[in-house]
């Protein structure tokens, strides 16, 4: 199973920057795992939240292929555990036949299409994170479940 994750605008801080980098090359041990950035809209500041939700979702579209399972990382989608998130992933690698597609979307979130596309909604948490940490958050915990379906030592309860 491939692994894609869409992200919406580019990470400009170092640390940050630096910390994704470091998970994506773990990532690469377990999955064959992408990226793709979508690049921040030209003259944002003159649309409406709804016109750049729209904008950003086409470009979004445009990524995904036509066997692709699409989940959004969306604060209204289902929470899990990391050992249930593990669980669930698994279940992925036995029913995926072409890519596992993740989507981070803008500061305003999805368009009513990428919400229609999408396959389900993961939420990493109840609470509000900035786009570019979330970034590393998900690509922690996608290693954290590799490894504990892995049955290796990061993971500790």
């Amino acid at each position: 199973m491939k692994i894609l994750l869409i992200l919406v605008g580019k990470t400009v801080t170092s640390p940050l920057i630096e910390l994704f980098n470091d998970y994506e090359g773990r990532l690469k041990h377990y999955a064959p795992f992408t990226t793709e950035v979508i690049p921040d809209l030209r003259n944002a500041k003159n649309l409406s939240e709804n016109e750049i939700k729209e904008k950003e979702g086409e470009l979004i579209l445009k990524t995904i292929q036509n066997g692709d399972t699409v989940v959004l990382l969306d604060d209204k989608g289902q929470t899990f555990s990391s050992r249930e998130f593990s669980a669930w992933l698994e279940r992925k690698q036995t029913c995926v036949s072409k890519r596992l597609t993740f989507v981070i979307g803008g500061a305003y979130g999805f368009s009513k299409a990428v919400y229609n596309r999408a396959n389900e909604q993961l939420s990493l948490s109840k609470m509000t994170f900035s786009h570019q940490l979330v970034r590393v958050i998900f690509a922690e915990q996608l290693y954290r479940a590799f490894t504990i379906l892995n049955h290796e030592p990061y993971h500790h309860e």
